[in-house]
């Protein structure tokens, strides 16, 4: 189906039967992507709204400069990464590699900074060098994950929500001066008071946080209940089993460097994490990256994951629109 407000694009679904994304390629050469999307913003964030997710392909993107101008040009505002969970570099304005994690490594479904008071609406993933073998970046639509999860389920976290543990300074993970981008303990406990992060200190310049968010959101611009959380992707029977294990041995449960609980604190039973993860395989939706592709997502409509792979591979990403959560 054509979706086009004129003539300079087309669009059309990926995949028959499937909203996840909406494809989006110029109908003639040389269309100047960051200018076309500057006068057609009100037109993909629609079609991002009912889509969760867009895909522009085609348009000649192949530096940074031309990922950071559509950006600028598509976004409200472009935002710092903050309160990090995961390592990347910056190679321009607030643009930045994708999660530096190896590439024999599976990232697991997850919606962006969840855990987080201030969140972005909107993201931006950018491949200039796809890799030769994997490296997709597989997404799930969060309303349909959401209608996959058990009532009882969904029931138990509207009640309990989610606990989120990360423990500091212990040689594995992010270092609490990169996650809060500051070397003041008293800057991290200002920031922490202001989101509701409860605050630890332990011995050897180590930190422990915890915090308590909801599970279920409701979307700010359509009023849609979503799946909206790191609950699955942060607790610790997710991770790959060999590094499971070396976790486990290395660390006692509490100084675990991620773990997720009930927002009490309890355990969250392992069925239960099995029935979420297999909720979101059942929506995940996957596609082969090609040089220059732009994906555009719904922050809180669509979570993305990552593809183990072989060979280079280079993807840009960006944060933009911030929002702030009302509900926590």
């Amino acid at each position: 189906m054509t979706l086009t407000t004129d003539a300079a694009v087309r669009a059309e679904c990926l995949q028959p039967g499937s909203l996840l994304p909406l494809v989006i390629e110029p109908s003639r050469e040389g269309l100047n992507l960051a200018a076309w999307a500057r006068e057609q913003r009100e037109f993909l964030r629609e079609r991002l709204l009912r889509h969760g997710a867009v895909l522009l392909r085609g348009f000649g993107v192949s530096t940074v400069e031309d990922f950071a101008g559509f950006t600028a040009a598509a976004a409200r505002e472009v935002m710092e990464y903050r309160e990090r969970s995961s390592p990347r570099h910056e190679v321009g304005d607030n643009i930045y590699t994708s999660t530096d994690y190896p590439a024999s490594q599976r990232i697991f479904p997850h919606n962006e900074h969840s855990y987080s008071q201030h969140l972005p609406l909107t993201l931006f993933f950018c491949c200039l060098v796809p890799a030769q073998r994997g490296g997709e970046t597989p997404l799930a639509d969060c309303r349909k994950v959401l209608r996959r999860i058990a009532p009882e389920v969904v029931e138990k976290f509207r009640r309990k929500k989610w606990m989120y543990v990360r423990n500091f300074g212990d040689g594995f993970g992010l270092s609490w001066q990169t996650v809060f981008q500051t070397d003041d303990r008293a800057e991290v406990e200002a920031y922490c008071a202001r989101n509701r992060i409860e605050v630890e200190w332990k011995e050897g310049d180590r930190l422990r946080t915890r915090q308590v968010r909801p599970a279920v959101a409701a979307h700010p611009l359509s009023g849609e209940e979503v799946w909206f959380n790191h609950l699955t992707f942060f607790h610790v029977s997710t991770l790959d089993p060999v590094i499971r294990d070396v976790m486990l041995e290395s660390f006692a449960e509490e100084d675990l460097p991620n773990n997720t609980y009930y927002g009490d604190g309890s355990p969250i039973e392992p069925d239960v994490l099995e029935h979420l993860r297999g909720a979101y395989s059942q929506e995940l939706v996957s596609f082969d990256w090609q040089p220059g592709d732009i994906v555009m997502l719904d922050n809180m409509l669509t979570a993305h994951a990552r593809g183990s792979y072989a060979g280079p591979r280079r993807v840009l990403f960006a944060m933009a629109d911030p929002y702030t959560r009302r509900d926590i």
